[in-house]
């Protein structure tokens, strides 16, 4: 059987700095959220390092003012910052509703994890709600801003980081909120990684005629502070995914690769919808696949069409103004 899947000549080794030899984003705007630690720094740094006007859009404008301080000294160039709270529907309209330029690519890196169950002020499962439902809300509020980018520069692409975790749990539509099953940290973190590739397989169907494309990508197991949060038993089911080969460790570096993949390859410029694993569009895999047979697949849930324009319908109502 011929495969049909995009290639690049990037791989698990790849970093974010190899991805961009030679690319000149001079005049690309950016938002990248998230950007005050782990991967949001790194690819940051690396579209601010190629010449990119880059937005951090952080919880803590302290912890982003620093980080923008430090990309300045390494690259000459210092980083804008603005508050974004994802969980917090004010918060993302306010976001909104101060943005006024052009936008060419907004990366939706941030995201969280939690070992038990919590909950916004609107009673949403933070997990869903912040990693999903705020990402939602921020890329429909910025599409004409995008769609402005994309007649500016021959297309503008949105960049949405998910995970293996993908593979754990489809999206539970009758309880997307666990209000009538057990809560399991993990299966909630895995419904919204599912939730964040559907997300681009509708965005991309929908906006494709303004020049906007949206990709998913797994960055892979990366260490940062995403982690810090994890229960005994979370990181036991990490170490022993490890063990049995479900993924290797990457640098920071490495792990932003992909999104520099997504954002700036021109395999990518013009397609959406796809789910990027070590540079390259995964291969998919049966809804009944398991993670160690398959740690660099997409599962078809993932990739559903229906379910996409599902969620996003019901994502725009939970994200609607009250």
């Amino acid at each position: 059987m011929t495969d049909t899947r995009i290639h690049t000549r990037f791989d698990a080794g790849s970093t974010a700095a190899d991805v961009l030899v030679d690319v000149d984003l001079t005049g690309l705007r950016a938002v990248v959220t998230g950007a005050s630690s782990g991967l949001g720094v790194e690819t940051a740094r690396a579209l601010t390092a190629a010449g990119a006007t880059v937005t951090l859009a952080v919880r803590d404008t302290t912890a982003g003012a620093t980080v923008a301080e430090a990309i300045a000294r390494e690259t000459g160039r210092q980083p804008d910052v603005r508050v974004l709270d994802l969980a917090d529907r004010g918060s993302v309209a306010g976001f909104v509703d101060g943005w006024t330029e052009p936008l060419h690519l907004l990366v939706n890196n941030a995201g969280v994890v939690t070992s038990g169950l919590e909950r916004t002020v609107d009673g949403r499962e933070l997990q869903f709600a912040t990693n999903h439902l705020g990402h939602h809300a921020l890329a429909r509020g910025l599409r004409a801003a995008l769609a402005t980018g994309a007649a500016e520069r021959d297309g503008a692409r949105v960049v949405v980081l998910s995970s293996t975790a993908h593979m754990r749990a489809g999206v539970d539509f009758e309880d997307l909120d666990f209000t009538r099953r057990d809560y399991d940290p993990q299966i909630a973190y895995a419904q919204a990684k599912t939730a964040n590739v559907l997300f681009t397989v509708a965005a991309t169907r929908r906006w494709a005629d303004d020049g906007i494309v949206a990709n998913a990508v797994n960055p892979g197991g990366i260490v940062t502070g995403l982690q810090r949060n994890f229960s005994a038993a979370q990181r036991a089911s990490l170490a022993a995914a490890e063990a049995a080969g479900a993924f290797a460790y990457k640098s920071v570096e490495q792990g932003a690769a992909t999104t520099m993949v997504a954002a700036v390859a021109p395999e990518f410029a013009h397609t959406g919808g796809h789910y990027l694993d070590d540079g390259n569009e995964a291969y998919t895999v049966p809804d009944t696949a398991t993670l160690v047979e398959h740690p660099h697949g997409v599962k078809a849930w993932a990739l559903d069409p229906e379910a996409a324009e599902r969620l996003w319908a019901v994502s725009d109502e939970l994200t609607a103004a009250s």
